[in-house]
């Protein structure tokens, strides 16, 4: 429904027809709740404003009345909403809003008429016209018609011709407007009537002595003496500015950002690297500006004196026996001029003399430049142009394709191409050329040969942007030989590097040279935290070229290989620890190098510096949850071969990650086999982590008895290792909970946080966090369970370890259910469902699924929480993981009951503690005893039901864990069912 408040109160529906609002009361009311723009407005304030001093005899009833009223001549009773704060009116299209959305895009638009013109119609009259006497309209009235008078002063300065009946009348409406009558007064001028713009000045003055006591600002008072001194920019704004040909896309909010420096600063630079756009940006900018003595391109990329070049823009001919710079101050000492020198960066030295000379000697010009390093004078503001964000890329990608008559699809395939394109505007134009011939997806495939498949360029073009290979050359060119060589020795580097590496990979003095580079935007300094230097992929393939061709690549790549295994090895020894955060986030940064050193070791044959590389990465990668990287990583390196050592030790992170992802056949065989010759190849040192690993894996793969067994070897082993103590002790204590073991959980858990918080290694405390939270849970003390799920949630999010992530979140929703904060519940644990799925961990996703369908049964939608329950048996079945399911079985055995099958819910809890007896845990053998319980109730033997009962009670007495009050549900419910009458 769209409302009308920009001349007369209108209504129209969707399909455009009016809507009548015929009682005056209610249509006051309506425009009252439009006045505050979809904010709640009181009763008393309603009544006050519909009423005044002369309220009704009930004022809350009528205006109850009133609001039904208005309700029924929309039509749709939500439009207006009764609130605690009062009543509130959803009116998402209203004219008086698009008119200010409108203006706001205008002020940052290429060319803002076309805005403004759309905004300007939508005025039918004064605003809130039938309520122009309304004093709750006051404000708003005045709002929109001083925001209706700047929109009509922007429009006609942007405009180049006027008509001067409507400048007058304008004026004569409104006399003490300045910039409204800078513009009667430009216009009067051009006109030919200067004694009638120098009067139009003096009636605003007298006006404004008058009425205000004050005086013209300065900026009409410039005018004013301009005027009086026939200045030659007071004619038709003077520009050699090229018409544009094609939109420019993307760039709105950067031109607005350099207008505004230009308002501020006299001399900014545009940096960039080549095909950013640099040029286009200066144009679009410079086409927003109109001052007196107007605006000139001087093109530079051609020629041979700066000063000559500024000359022939401005079209001064004759020398008058002065040198060129000399002539050129002369031209300009007195104009306020906006010159863009463009392309000034393989003549920046006598760029920046001249300039340096303009902005001491001729302070009306301004200077926008465009160059891949800055000029370096005192002064300069620097814009680095930056590639296009990804919408905006593909957008232009789009708008070129369409230009050759075809059709952009809608694909992944387009963003990659963006991606690996850098984004920069020239690589995307030439590119959009080959499309139609090749196909997006093709195109992307060639990409490895951008340099010749990226040659079709416009012929307008100048030739150094013809091509990529042609804009890069440029670059090339205007570089001295250090700063070359440390280039292409850059190249190597993926996704970046620090100082450090740049020095030892390089092996020659950096920084002199790295500063020039990203000053000539060959390099881009990101600061994540410390400053880091990377190269646009086209930059990195061309430099690639330039070090084969140096014949320098085979000992640059093999320096590459050499301080990224050294730094991982370093890492190694340091990622548990009060520095594991600060290790963590250094490997992240260096992932890309990491994987192409050793994807070089791989390649080159290099079997032990692969193995050294994996098996030191494993332990990072496993922290992070990366193990299908991992495992791709240890098999390449096994595949090589190398010394048996290395080998033992790749083999065993191999099989425990295998287990941890579910995979592997006789596993506790082939464990004991891994650990023989790890032992073997005479490591005794790290046999006991070895040990650790396997045993962890183990447990989670469902191996309980051999996971114990390993996880006692290891304890045994660690005498000075109290970080191998603590993992251990905290597998320990999740061995123990699965047993119902509870004394061992406290005693194990405890003795582990407290070596994990000496050390301060916090990947070690977030995996204690199931363990003992389950513990505090178990026992009824669930603020202490939620404590620790909280503060496991922080230190996983620190980490970015996202498989803990969903585990707190799940244990989180869990605590939740037993709050009965069903939609909390729910929401916590399809937050973790989806964060395990988008990370591949299977055993968080059922983790989550046992909590949705836990809820959906206390909640009754049996149906949903079977589903889940069946997804769940099915993924057990396939992992061969079998822990899980008597509580399953319980679970499908409730649900039975609950629908009055008393056959199948025996016959389920019967299996379920099967299952429960198995794992020796006596929780489990209590919860299927109570489920007995319960299908028995139903089936009406309560005598047994209530042995049944009893007897689990005793389980869980005898366990040290009786049953909290918030987990009593269904025994509540089956007690309740015994003693009915």
């Amino acid at each position: 429904m769209r409302f009308g408040v920009l001349g007369a109160l209108t209504v129209h529906d969707a399909r455009g027809e009016p809507v009548t609002v015929t009682r005056t009361a209610v249509r006051a009311l309506l425009a009252d709740l439009l006045v505050h723009r979809g904010e709640p407005v009181s009763a008393d304030r309603l009544i006050e404003d519909l009423w005044g001093a002369k309220p009704p005899r009930d004022p809350v009833a009528t205006l109850q009345v009133r609001v039904s009223q208005l309700r029924s001549a929309l039509g749709d009773r939500s439009l207006v909403e009764s609130t605690p704060a009062g009543y509130r009116l959803h009116a998402e299209d209203v004219d008086a809003e698009e008119f200010t959305a409108l203006t706001r895009q205008a002020r940052t638009a290429a060319d803002p008429r076309e805005l403004l013109d759309r905004a300007l119609a939508l005025w039918r009259g004064p605003a809130y016209a039938d309520f122009a006497d309304a004093a709750f309209a006051q404000p708003a009235i005045a709002r929109l018609t001083e925001q209706r008078l700047t929109a009509i002063e922007d429009r006609l300065q942007a405009l180049d011709e006027h008509d001067l009946g409507e400048l007058t009348e304008l004026v004569s409406a409104h006399p003490v407007r300045e910039r409204l009558r800078a513009v009667h007064m430009r216009a009067l001028y051009r006109a030919g009537r200067q004694s009638a713009a120098l009067e139009s000045f003096h009636e605003l003055s007298r006006v404004l002595r008058e009425e205000l006591g004050v005086v013209p600002g300065p900026e009409i008072s410039q005018l004013h003496q301009e005027i009086l001194r026939h200045e030659p920019g007071l004619g038709r704004a003077r520009t050699n500015l090229p018409a544009e040909v094609s939109p420019l896309v993307g760039r709105d909010s950067a031109i607005a950002d350099v207008r505004a420096l230009l308002d501020e600063h006299r001399l900014v630079t545009l940096t960039g690297s080549g095909g950013v756009g640099k040029t286009r940006l200066a144009l679009g900018t410079a086409r927003r500006f109109s001052p007196p003595g107007g605006v000139w391109l001087v093109e530079l990329a051609a020629a041979s004196s700066v000063a000559e070049a500024v000359l022939t823009a401005l079209g001064v001919r004759e020398y008058q026996e002065l040198a060129p710079a000399d002539l050129v101050l002369t031209a300009l000492r007195d104009k306020h001029v906006l010159l863009v020198l463009d392309n000034c960066e393989h003549m920046v030295a006598p760029v920046a003399d001249l300039v340096a000379r303009l902005l001491r000697q001729a302070p009306g010009v301004r200077v926008l430049a465009t160059s891949q390093e800055p000029l370096g004078l005192q002064g300069e503001t620097r814009y680095p142009v930056p590639p296009l964000d990804e919408p905006d890329a593909v957008r232009l990608l789009a708008e070129r394709v369409r230009a050759l008559g075809h059709a952009l699809p809608e694909e992944h395939a387009v963003i990659e191409l963006c991606q690996r394109l850098d984004c920069l505007p020239l690589a995307l134009e030439l590119a959009a050329a080959r499309v139609p011939v090749l196909g997006v997806r093709e195109l992307v495939a060639r990409l490895d040969d951008r340099f010749t498949l990226l040659t079709d360029g416009y012929r307008g073009a100048p030739p150094r942007q013809r091509t990529l290979r042609a804009v890069l050359d440029w670059s090339w060119s205007l570089l001295s030989e250090p700063e070359r060589t440390v280039l292409r020795r850059l190249s190597v580097h993926v996704d970046g590097c620090a100082l450090a590496a740049a020095e030892a990979v390089s092996g020659v003095a950096v920084l002199d040279q790295l500063t020039a580079l990203a000053q000539r935007s060959l390099v881009v300094v990101a600061h994540d935290p410390e400053p880091r230097y990377r190269l646009l992929e086209s930059v990195a393939r061309y430099s690639a070229e330039r070090l084969a061709e140096a014949g320098e690549e085979p000992e640059i790549r093999q320096r590459h290989q050499n301080w990224y295994l050294d730094l991982a090895e370093e890492a190694k020894d340091e990622l548990y620890g009060p520095r594991q955060r600060h290790w963590i986030a250094v490997l992240d940064r260096e992932s890309a190098n990491l994987r192409a050193a050793l994807d070089g070791m791989v390649r080159d044959g290099a079997a032990d510096p692969a193995l050294r590389l994996a098996n030191a990465l494993t332990g990072y990668w496993f922290l992070r949850g990366r193990r299908s990287e991992s495992t791709h990583a240890l098999n390449s390196a096994l595949a090589l071969g190398g010394s048996p050592a290395l080998r033992a030790q790749a083999r065993v992170w191999q099989l425990g990650l295998d287990l941890l992802a579910g995979q592997g056949g006789e596993r506790v065989l082939t464990c004991a086999a891994a650990l023989r010759e790890y032992a073997e190849a005479g490591d005794p040192e790290g046999l006991p982590r070895a040990h650790w690993f396997l045993g962890y894996a183990l447990f989670t793969a469902g191996e309980l008895t051999a996971s114990e067994e390993l996880i006692s070897r290891a304890l045994d082993g660690f005498v000075d290792d109290p970080w191998g103590e603590a993992v251990a002790l905290s597998v320990r204590a999740d061995q123990a909970l699965l047993r119902g073991d509870l004394s061992t959980v406290e005693r194990s858990g405890s003795r582990s946080a407290a070596l994990l918080d000496e050390l301060g290694d916090r990947w070690g405390r977030s995996q204690l966090v199931s363990p003992m939270a389950a513990l505090a849970e178990i026992t009824g003390d669930y603020e202490h369970a939620e404590r620790l799920h909280t503060e496991g949630l922080r230190l996983a999010e620190e980490l970015g370890l996202w498989t803990d992530v969903a585990e707190r979140l799940t244990g989180l929703g869990r605590l939740r259910l037993l709050a009965r904060d069903y939609p909390a519940a729910q929401d916590l644990h399809e937050r973790a469902m989806r964060l395990s799925a988008e990370h591949s961990y299977q055993p968080g996703v059922v983790h989550a699924e046992l909590g949705l369908a836990l809820g959906a049964r206390r909640e009754g939608k049996l149906d949903v929480a079977e589903a889940h329950i069946h997804s769940m048996l099915d993924w057990q079945r396939d992992a061969d993981h079998a822990p899980g399911d008597a509580l399953l079985l319980a679970e499908l055995g409730f649900i039975a009951e609950a629908r009055g099958d008393a056959a199948r819910a025996l016959r389920l809890h019967q299996e379920s503690l099967a299952a429960a007896e198995k794992t020796g845990d006596p929780r489990a053998v209590a919860l299927a005893t109570e489920g007995l319980a319960g299908a028995h109730a139903i089936n009406g033997d309560r005598e047994r039901a209530a042995e049944l009962l009893d007897a689990a009670a005793a389980l869980r007495a005898d366990a040290g864990a009786p049953l909290p009050k918030a987990e009593r549900l269904d025994v509540d419910r089956i007690t309740a069912l015994i003693r009915q009458v």
